[in-house]
This record gives C-alpha cells, sequence and structure tokens, in this order.
C-alpha cells in the first residue's frame, strides 16, 4: 500500500498546478479545466483519508462522489455560459469579456 505522505505530496501538487492554471490563464476552457483539476485533487484526498482512517467505513468516498456529481454540474453550467458569452463576443477570453457588467 501506498504511503499517506506520498498520496497528499501528489494531491497538493495536482490542486497547485490547478491554482497556477486559475490564475495563470485566459481563456475559459482553460481555467474550467483547472478548477475540475483542483477537485480532483481534493477528491484524491478524500479517498486518501477514507482508505487511510476507516477502510470498512465509506464515508470519504461518498464525499467523492458528491464532489465528482457537483463537478459534472458546474461543467455543465460553465460551459453553456462559455458558449453564450462566445456566440456574443466571438472570444472565450475572459479579460475581454465585459457583457456580465452593470
Amino acid at each position: 500500500m501506498i504511503p499517506l505522505n506520498h498520496v497528499l505530496i501528489f494531491s497538493a501538487l495536482l490542486f497547485s498546478i490547478g491554482v497556477y492554471g486559475v490564475l495563470a490563464r485566459r481563456n475559459g476552457v482553460l481555467i474550467l479545466m483547472s478548477v475540475e483539476l483542483m477537485l480532483n485533487a481534493v477528491n484524491i484526498n478524500m479517498i486518501a483519508f477514507a482508505v487511510y482512517l476507516s477502510p470498512e467505513h465509506f464515508t470519504g468516498l461518498i464525499f467523492a462522489v458528491f464532489i465528482i456529481t457537483v463537478a459534472a454540474a458546474e461543467v455543465g453550467l460553465a460551459l453553456a455560459i462559455l458558449l453564450r458569452v462566445f456566440a456574443n463576443e466571438h472570444t472565450s477570453n475572459v479579460d475581454e469579456v465585459d457583457i456580465l457588467k452593470w
């Protein structure tokens, strides 16, 4: 079995890459991919702690399934918004979009 420290370091690395992707990218689709990477890092943490602390219970695994469900809903809604913005503004760069300003 893989030690918990290795899994947590891997998860922290994935989360850091996701944060960098959110902060450094301008394209809306790449920002969504970075958010998904961050959510997957959280899933890895949930599953690692569930297996490490109480392998006979499924609490962490159930939380991971809920996170996957919320991530799927978030991506569906965000992609719909991005497609509508792209149809109106002809760009997917979030810096150039000012359609939602008052």
